[in-house]
């Protein structure tokens, strides 16, 4: 499947802020960028684009050669999620594999001109069968938050938000153990990132 490169709404080059969404299944089909557009444009008054570049099964490899087209948006923010899939024992993505692709990402965001902020994401929990397959997941979170920090990056971490969920609502908002259904994704982590980029809670 192709990656998205679309926005959720204005073309980013007439917009006054572009994001760039760069991840897996979990920003291609998760909802949430569409929702955090209109949240930074209600809480920033200003337009906003919010560019997807995503592809389910998506590892780091597939990333690492997907950065030409996050550049292209010519970004001031990028948000980045590659834990999920790197983490997966069938993707066969070693930590040190990962470590040079994420370095390899996070050093070409840093050295574009301009620069964008960049902000690694740490996503919604994994449970049942899919848990299983994704073992060293917290290693591998780790391993991306230290280096985008290493590079000049932020970090944001969306587990304390789902983990405060009750067991019972946490269940329907990630039936299948991997995916959040959109308007969970949206609900729990767009008040985040809000935060991380615009410094202020402006409330939904």
């Amino acid at each position: 499947m192709a990656a998205s490169l679309c926005s959720a709404g204005a073309s980013a080059g007439a917009a006054d802020m572009t994001v760039v969404a760069f991840g897996t299944s979990l920003t291609a089909r998760g909802g949430w960028p569409e929702a955090l557009q209109a949240a930074l444009r209600q809480c920033l008054d200003r337009s906003v684009a919010v560019v997807t570049v995503a592809q389910p099964g998506a590892t780091s490899d597939w990333a690492a050669g997907a950065l030409d087209r996050v550049l292209a948006a010519r970004p001031d923010v990028v948000l980045v999620e590659m834990a999920a899939n790197d983490a997966a024992l069938h993707r066969m993505i070693s930590l040190s594999a990962s470590r040079r692709n994420m370095s390899l990402i996070f050093q070409a965001l840093a050295s574009a001109k301009p620069a964008p902020r960049v902000f690694n994401m740490a996503m919604s929990p994994v449970s049942g069968v899919r848990g299983l397959d994704r073992l060293f997941l917290d290693s591998y979170e780790n391993l991306h938050r230290k280096l985008a920090l290493r590079t000049g990056g932020h970090f944001i971490d969306h587990r304390p938000a789902w983990a405060a969920l009750p067991a019972q609502q946490l269940r329907a908002a990630i039936p299948d153990g991997l995916h959040p259904v959109p308007g969970a994704a949206a609900e729990v982590m767009v008040p985040a990132i809000v935060r991380a980029i615009t410094g202020r809670d402006c409330g939904r």
